[in-house]
């Protein structure tokens, strides 16, 4: 078989696919370009998991360098391509808004021209909940419209899907789409709730707790986010015969485009979700209570349901259980 491409292979998602997708004997070429948006240490231990496996091989580049994209993909002819690279975080959009034209626009143009002109048969691309915006209804749904982002983060992901359906549409590139509602778990983003208030608690430091803890969130765990990934690997879109052109759906379409929500399907108080890492922690964080931030919304919501009728998909874990987890990785990995 060929290898399975997969970008953000340094990245916290990107490392759990890659060891899933070796375990199950596919080989497996990863990308990153191991940017310094946060701890690199953290990266680098992340490829040495990957890089003692057999089956494994890395590139770092960057995506942006077309010629090298262009020739990495000529050289492999991935069948499948899994595209999670991106400059990531809602808040950093608002200070540098160039590192998301720069990687999420021109970066996955560079992998749209490369899967079209190098056989690729589909590209799974990460997109986020950030869609839904200022979106007040509930539950989130890939039938619903995302034309009203609130952060550039979200506009560029929306813009993500919008190219990938005109690759659909014009070359017939399989796309599908997998719009992640707030990933958590062992070796996750430092910049993420649960890595963050870890931290400080640990070290006895306050912690920010966001439109006074009236916010909900769809915390999902990443063995959840990674067994519908790797479900859908082969579930290759196709045109979709119900499609009616007067009143199109936005998650289908008449070419072979998908865009799917993987969440939890059960949304937590964000004080909720603070009183179960106390409890993992077994210490109690001192709380210092703020505004809502620019580009945040107050609750992510998602609905799953057409993620479980094409594979059978349900969320396995809870946020007890998710959080034990992650703080026992937490305490491992640095030591406390």
């Amino acid at each position: 078989m060929a290898p399975i491409l997969v970008t953000g292979s340094a990245g916290f998602i990107g490392m759990h696919l890659c060891e899933v997708l070796l375990d199950v004997g596919h080989d497996v070429v990863g990308l990153d370009n191991v940017n310094d948006y946060y701890s690199t240490t953290l990266k680098r231990d992340r490829l040495s998991r990957l890089l003692s496996r057999p089956g494994f091989r890395f590139f770092e580049q960057d995506l942006e360098d077309r010629a090298a994209t262009e020739s990495l993909f000529k050289a492999n002819r991935f069948s499948r391509v899994i595209h999670l690279a991106a400059q990531a975080g809602v808040r950093y959009s608002l200070t540098n808004p160039h590192a998301y034209i720069d990687s999420n626009l021109v970066g996955f143009v560079n992998i749209l021209e490369a899967c079209r002109h190098n056989g690729c048969e589909h590209l799974l691309y990460a997109s986020s909940s950030s869609v839904y915006g200022s979106n007040k209804k509930q539950p989130f749904s890939v039938d619903d419209s995302v034309d009203h982002p609130v952060s550039l983060y979200a506009a560029t992901k929306k813009a993500n899907e919008l190219m990938a359906h005109t690759y659909s549409h014009l070359y017939g590139l399989p796309t599908t789409g997998l719009r992640f509602f707030t990933v958590y778990g062992p070796w996750g983003r430092p910049d993420m709730a649960a890595f963050l208030f870890t931290k400080a608690i640990l070290a006895g430091e306050p912690i920010k707790v966001f439109n006074h803890g009236k916010m909900r969130r769809d915390f999902t765990f990443v063995t959840d986010i990674v067994k519908a990934i790797h479900r859908l690997i082969d579930k290759v879109p196709a045109a979709d015969p119900t499609f009616d052109q007067l009143l199109p759906a936005p998650g289908t379409s008449n070419c072979p485009y998908r865009v799917f929500n993987i969440g939890n399907n059960q949304p937590q108080e964000l004080s909720r979700f603070i009183e179960v890492l106390e409890d993992c922690i077994g210490q109690e964080a001192e709380k210092i209570m703020t505004d809502l931030q620019p580009g945040d919304v107050v609750e992510t919501f998602a609905d799953v349901t057409a993620l479980e009728q094409l594979i059978d998909f349900k969320p396995a874990t809870s946020i007890e259980s998710g959080l034990e987890q992650f703080v026992g990785w937490y305490r491992e990995y640095y030591q406390v």
